[in-house]
């Protein structure tokens, strides 16, 4: 009973070793299928955001602005999902390329306002077909808009997961 038992234990540690090689090949890893699917896509949208003279945070900063202009630093890093440390310089860049200004809030002081300048307004009209030029690039099949599209609830849900990890 006992050799059985060492025998069993001794095939289920190589069971268990043969999952966890499996579990830590690159090719298995849904982190890295992310950060890669980040990474290219990130770069795909150089051509575009290249010639409006902004890199891609930018143009995440003014996405959020053309939805809602005059919003606090704070609520547009929680909307990127970046921190204050990351929205600064980043923001600092924006304003000296005169796209955006930064100002005191009027009820809280400590609170910054960014705005949207007649520059950073005007680069919605450029910008406006970036979203089209980009799912006309990523796209092989008609279908594959359908595709991407029921992506989205299952990416939201690990966002918010990863988020509560995050804290």
């Amino acid at each position: 009973m006992h050799r059985e038992r060492y025998i069993w234990s001794k095939v289920e540690r190589k069971k268990t070793k043969a999952m966890n090689n499996e579990q830590m090949k690159l090719d298995n890893q849904l982190c890295f299928r992310l950060y890669s699917a980040a990474r290219l896509m990130t770069g795909a949208y150089h051509p575009y955001l290249d010639p409006l003279g902004i890199t891609y945070p930018q143009y995440l900063v003014l996405l959020v602005l053309w939805e809602k202009d005059k919003q606090p630093v704070c609520d547009i890093g929680k909307r990127l999902l970046l921190d204050t440390n990351t929205m600064t310089p980043l923001l600092q860049r924006m304003e000296k390329a005169g796209l955006i200004t930064r100002t005191r809030g009027k009820e809280d002081t400590r609170q910054r306002i960014v705005a949207l300048t007649s520059a950073g307004k005007a680069l919605y009209e450029q910008a406006e077909q970036i979203p089209h030029c980009m799912r006309k690039a990523i796209m092989m099949e008609p279908d594959e808009e359908e595709e991407i599209a029921r992506m989205i609830p299952s990416l939201n849900k690990l966002i918010e997961e990863l988020k509560k990890l995050n804290k």
